[in-house]
């Protein structure tokens, strides 16, 4: 009876432990927070005050200092209209022909009523002495008897993959403003063409990410018809390469760099097929690392994770002094955080800390991408880069709705990594995109 007592009482103790677990993930949730979750899951009690951004001390709004911006005139204005007075406002006496006297200006920012643009293209012949008929060609992009120009491709392309509006709305705005009349259809027809002439630049983009030497790779779900795909990214401080795939696995990195990127050190949050790509080096998003660390400080009070994000902070403050002839020369410092990381990762954590002994058993066998950037000017500590990158896409998906084909997901990416590296540039993106859809077709 006496042993029934204790098996009874055993198994209450192992029930209430793991009752008390259970309880501290519910009453501490991971959210954008603390962990990788992105913030259109968060739910209503998160608080926004566990950002993990802190006070800079410094008041809102702009600083001391900080040059302010307003409109401007300009000393050619396109129109010039003269206030000039016919009659004296006291007497009423005629003074048209009297000289005027300039008092003051003021001008008025507008934009022209927007007219449709009609080019006929005529071809003309002549006989020659010798009795044959010569004639010309119309131009090689001139294929029917009338078409849209190039500058209506680049615009479409803009209103698509820029601002992310839906066919239906992208013909009310061209019809509205533009008094151009289009279908759907022609939409449809006008974006494959651009996507068709866009194709080189974009295979452009990926052979020089290939061979870049600071890469960062990122990856996101979306719907596509219905199904569950996957949007990938890597770029560069120049370059951005989006791609849609039905997988999230190695296949995708291997048809798209089947030589991997072996010139770079890739920025990741640790997803397993971006860590198994054949690269120079790794780089560990500090990003994602902080947010599971504070995840787990509010899981369990964990002094081990308090610590390890205290030093991943300073590690970054100390990235932020460096200056790119520091690198080539011994660093006290970052020896020191390797040394303190060596430590940290071979300390003693609580028992009943399960999450955080499983998170340092990870970091152990990726010891080496976790300061990577202490080593290289050009690394950056974190991938929000490719988080930015990648986020485009579900914006498109909250705008306009998921993809309905495959099809219509790679147009998007091939003209999303043509506008994100144009915009990288620093060129005007709509002339950036006139410049491809002015490309003649072979």
């Amino acid at each position: 009876r006496y042993q029934e007592l204790l098996d009874t009482l055993s198994e209450l103790k192992a029930e209430n432990t793991a009752l008390r677990e259970r309880l501290a993930e519910l009453e501490h949730r991971k959210n954008s927070n603390n962990s990788s979750i992105p913030p259109s899951k968060d739910e209503n009690f998160v608080k926004r005050n566990q950002s993990l951004r802190e006070k800079s001390g410094k008041k809102p709004g702009a600083q001391l200092g900080h040059e302010g911006s307003m409109l401007e005139m300009t000393d050619q204005p396109d129109l010039i209209i003269k206030h000039v007075p016919n009659f004296c406002t006291a007497c009423g006496d005629d003074i048209s022909k009297l000289k005027e006297e300039f008092i003051s200006k003021r001008q008025v920012l507008d934009i022209p009523v927007i007219k449709m643009e009609n080019t006929e293209h005529r071809i003309y012949g002549k006989m020659c002495s010798c009795g044959h008929f010569t004639k010309c060609n119309f131009p090689d992009d001139v294929k029917t008897n009338i078409q849209y120009g190039h500058r209506i491709e680049a615009f479409l392309i803009y209103l698509y993959a820029r601002h992310y509006i839906p066919f239906k709305r992208m013909k009310e705005l061209v019809t509205d403003v533009y008094h151009l009349p289009i279908s759907e259809g022609g939409i449809h027809y006008l974006l494959d063409r651009f996507t068709n002439k866009a194709k080189p630049v974009y295979e452009l983009i990926r052979q020089l990410i290939e061979k870049s030497f600071r890469v960062g790779g990122d990856e996101t779900g979306a719907k596509v018809d219905g199904d569950k795909a996957w949007f990938w990214v890597w770029q560069t401080i120049f370059l951005t390469y989006i791609k849609h795939s039905l997988n999230r696995g190695t296949d995708t990195i291997k048809e798209t760099f089947p030589n991997g990127l072996t010139n770079a050190i890739l920025n990741s949050d640790r997803w397993p097929s971006q860590l198994n790509t054949p690269v120079k080096g790794h780089q560990l998003c500090t990003a994602h690392l902080q947010r599971d660390a504070q995840y787990l400080i509010e899981l369990y009070g964990s002094i081990w994770a308090s610590k390890f994000k205290e030093l991943l902070k300073q590690a970054i403050k100390l990235k932020n002094r460096l200056q790119p002839i520091d690198y080539l020369k011994g660093i006290p410092e970052r020896d020191q955080f390797e040394s303190e990381l060596d430590l940290l990762l071979n300390e003693e954590i609580d028992e009943k800390h399960k999450k955080a002994i499983t998170l340092q058993k990870k970091l152990r066998k990726q010891r080496n991408s976790i300061l990577t950037f202490l080593y290289y000017h050009e690394v950056p500590p974190d991938n929000n880069g490719s988080e930015r990158a990648i986020r485009n896409v579900k914006v498109k998906q909250k705008i306009s709705g998921y993809f309905k084909s495959s099809k219509g997901a790679q147009t998007f990416a091939i003209n999303r990594s043509i506008i994100e590296t144009i915009i990288k540039s620093g060129t005007n993106i709509l002339e950036g995109l006139n410049c491809i859809a002015q490309i003649r077709p072979d």
